[in-house]
């Protein structure tokens, strides 16, 4: 049987996977008498957990809100899960002096083969801040077997499965990880393609270090970020749908709200075209709602009906103000 100190810590991380467990399931899961298990549940009571019980034979145990945040027990994946989105956050933009705490914090009590892992993500991470819509999550597991890849210089393998659906395996020499608005990007040197290539990490599975140590290419790009920005928005094959846009604004002032991901052409003076590539419409209307000007939707009809289902929905929020 555990100590009572590494129980306790087994009860209280059992208690963090499911909202209700039955009293019975629980002693049977930690290998005590429902006596012992009693006593456990006091103990966290006394440490500030608040437990709240349901007596009786089919009784049990969830773990209840309190009046402040006591401890949490993560497991490795969760402790890296966190790490990396807080430093996602940390150098896409302004997280904050509580986001640094946290990951200071969770960085100091990691053990060695996590802190390595983090790393690896740290130092193969360029940021590219960029507000675009929700996207699936990432396996850090994936992650970390490419960052590791970026940064020892080391190929890997990985299962690939593009926009269309189509199933592909691949051998990369990885160059860089690029966190873009939600989304993780890898760089890298396709072998079997023979080129450079942008790849969604939510849709790669299977990723394995293959055991080889190669040289860095030079890299026909001087802007790792930039180059995904491209690939991703503006003007790649790599998008769906191709959008194109009549903004009643300067060039220079609808280049400085889209950022490099969109490419914007002169009409006249105070008015130009926006065009770019994307798998979805919900980003190209986020940057023209920034961009605070008139604008008329020139392709596809698709955008131009979504444009008009948020324009009715926005003035029925604002017409109790009027």
């Amino acid at each position: 049987m555990a100590n009572t100190s590494s129980r306790t810590l087994r009860l209280l991380s059992l208690l963090q996977t499911r909202r209700y467990w039955p009293g019975p399931l629980l002693a049977v899961r930690l290998e005590v008498s429902p006596r012992t298990l009693r006593r456990d549940i006091e103990r966290l009571r006394e440490l500030g957990y608040p437990v709240d019980a349901n007596p009786g034979v089919d009784g049990g145990y969830a773990l209840a809100p309190g009046a402040s945040l006591p401890p949490l027990v993560v497991d490795d994946d969760e402790a890296m899960a966190l790490a990396v989105a807080i430093q996602s956050q940390l150098a896409t933009s302004d997280g904050g002096d509580a986001a640094l705490r946290a990951l200071t914090k969770i960085i100091q009590v990691m053990p060695r083969r996590l802190r390595t892992r983090l790393d690896a993500v740290r130092v193969s991470t360029t940021p590219a801040p960029w507000s675009v819509e929700a996207a699936p999550p990432v396996d850090h597991t994936v992650l970390s077997v490419l960052a590791l890849g970026c940064r020892d210089g080391e190929r890997v393998r990985f299962d690939y499965r593009a926009a269309t659906g189509a199933a592909s395996s691949r051998r990369v020499e990885p160059f860089r990880l690029v966190p873009l608005g939600r989304r993780w990007y890898l760089v890298g040197f396709d072998l079997d393609r023979q080129d450079w290539r942008t790849f969604r990490i939510d849709r790669i599975s299977g990723a394995a270090g293959a055991g080889m140590p190669f040289a860095h290419r030079t890299p026909p790009f001087e802007d790792v970020a930039q180059f995904v920005r491209t690939r991703v928005g503006g003007g790649s094959p790599g998008g769906r749908h191709l959008v194109e846009v009549r903004v009643e604004a300067p060039v220079a002032t609808v280049r400085a709200r889209v950022g490099g991901w969109a490419k914007v052409s002169p009409r006249t003076s105070t008015s130009c075209t926006m065009t770019m590539e994307t798998d979805s419409f919900e980003g190209p209307l986020y940057a023209l709602g920034a961009i605070g000007a008139e604008f008329t939707v020139v392709t596809p009809p698709e955008l131009a009906r979504l444009a008009a289902d948020w324009g009715v929905r926005f003035v029925r929020a604002g017409s109790g103000l009027v």
